[in-house]
């Protein structure tokens, strides 16, 4: 039952308990991927589908994702240890001008709660700095945020930028915000939009398996 206790108290936001059921089953003996899978990484898939449904709200994301980093605390030096691998690398921002960073620390978030590597440029990222970041870092998606219309055209000159550096069908461009929409996205030649950060988790989840 030790796996399915780490789900149920990341849900309820219990750090503190993850953080000790987590390293009792390291001591007894379970896998660390097993920890990760079955017991961190599951919670959160659980906590992203309430949220997508409106059972809960941010508040409750956010003690759910510190009771995860408390949990991959004590996990990662033994996933390292068994050469675990996160299932991709993403860069995410907010793009230039643009300073709100609520939607996109969401979608850290639940990325992170799906296993993949999440590179944070934060805020008034410009479209050099993505696509400098992805090629430096060996990202397999890139994910641009904006709330306002007027910064929106950014996320079309990252798609630009990534064509002209040569990288475009190396990577994958996810985009979303308020403005942003799937007729946009299509017009920009982007590969995603997505209406919320539970969803952008999944796709970008799916993009990394080859889906």
């Amino acid at each position: 039952m030790l796996l399915p206790d780490i789900s149920e108290e990341l849900q309820k936001g219990q750090a503190k308990t993850v953080k000790e059921l987590v390293q009792k089953a390291l001591d007894e003996g379970f896998a660390p991927e097993a920890i990760l899978n079955e017991g961190l990484l599951a919670g959160m898939d659980v906590v992203g589908e309430k949220f997508k449904n409106y059972e809960i709200f941010v508040p409750n994301v956010m003690v759910a994702a510190r009771a995860m980093k408390e949990g991959l605390g004590v996990l990662k030096p033994h996933l390292a240890a068994a050469g675990s691998a996160s299932i991709g690398k993403v860069c995410i921002g907010t793009v230039s001008g643009d300073l709100h960073d609520i939607g996109k620390n969401l979608v850290k978030i639940m990325m992170e709660g799906k296993g993949l590597e999440v590179v944070d440029l934060g805020t008034d990222v410009s479209a050099e700095t993505f696509i400098s970041t992805a090629v430096e870092q060996h990202c397999d998606i890139i994910c641009c945020s904006a709330l306002l219309t007027t910064t929106m055209c950014v996320m079309e000159d990252v798609v630009k930028l990534a064509e002209e550096k040569g990288i475009r069908d190396k990577v994958k461009i996810m985009i979303g915000g308020a403005p942003v929409s799937e007729e946009y996205c299509r017009s920009i030649g982007a590969d995603a939009y997505t209406p919320d950060a539970a969803t952008a988790a999944e796709k970008a989840a799916a993009f990394c398996r080859g889906e």
